[in-house]
């Protein structure tokens, strides 16, 4: 247990009735223990069932269970008690985003940009939807509204880009390169183990807090912008850099690849990554 779970669970304990059950099941989410998460949102919604902000963590912990319906419900309850809800319009556009109902989702998420200028996952995601409602509006050769066919089809295709989008630059060798949003989901690239098993997405999540601890370093230490993380295991060696709208690339390599090689493939996947993300619908 982290000392910051250990900590908001005591003061959970001491006043019950306090909204530090937000705070305590946030952390929890953060580190994956969505179960326990769902728990302290479920008894923190029993004394504040009015509170919008409890439901949106609620929502959100069922994402990361992959409960997507559910997430929904919650959002779309958000809404009711605070319409404005920058955080629930973005999760409705990602649940239907994930569900092929783009129109929708970019309904959702030109609201919440048009409310939240500043969140560049907004934007990310609104380039994601736009892209494939562009590719859709192709398959369908142009007559009106896409249909379910051409939606279909774009999906896949924005979903073989994103899967292929460094395979030129990282060629047969013993590496693999993601790119991760603000969220730290994956948005392209492909993890695979020596045993065939893609493990993207887990990787995505135990790696989202490390941009965060990146910047809170250098802030901390005065030391300007972050332009790369490199770890060093006995196994591996693993790069990190920005790229466009908060977004972060890692290109993982074995121990016996230079460490100048991994640079230099970080650098040009942080920078195919930054043009696949400027294109806009």
């Amino acid at each position: 247990m982290s000392d910051e779970i250990r900590r908001l669970s005591e003061e959970l304990a001491r006043d019950p009735s306090s909204l530090v059950f937000m705070q305590l099941g946030e952390a929890l989410r953060r580190a994956g223990q969505l179960d326990l998460g769902l728990k302290v949102a479920h008894r923190g919604l029993e004394r504040h069932a009015h509170n919008a902000d409890a439901h949106d963590l609620l929502a959100r912990i069922r994402v990361d269970r992959g409960e997507l319906q559910e997430a929904f419900d919650e959002w779309d309850m958000v809404l009711r008690l605070a319409p404005s809800h920058v955080g629930a319009r973005k999760g409705m556009g990602y649940v239907l985003f994930k569900q092929g109902k783009l129109a929708e989702a970019e309904k959702h998420l030109s609201t919440a940009a048009t409310h939240d200028r500043g969140d560049s996952s907004i934007a990310t995601a609104l380039r994601m939807v736009r892209r494939l409602l562009r590719y859709a509006h192709v398959a369908g050769n142009g007559n009106g509204a896409p249909g379910h066919a051409a939606l279909v089809a774009a999906q896949r295709r924005v979903e073989e880009e994103a899967r292929l989008l460094f395979a030129d630059i990282l060629g047969e060798g013993e590496h693999t390169a993601l790119l991760l949003n603000a969220d730290g989901l994956v948005a392209a690239g492909l993890y695979v183990t020596a045993e065939g098993e893609d493990v993207s997405q887990e990787v995505g999540a135990a790696l989202t807090g490390v941009r965060d601890e990146a910047l809170r370093a250098v802030r901390h230490l005065d030391l300007g912008t972050w332009k790369a993380v490199v770890y060093e295991t006995d196994l591996a060696t693993i790069a990190l850099a920005p790229a466009l709208d908060e977004s972060m690339v890692l290109v993982a390599a074995g121990r016996s690849v230079p460490l100048g090689f991994v640079r230099r493939v970080l650098d040009r996947c942080v920078q195919r990554a930054t043009s696949w993300l400027e294109e806009v619908a």
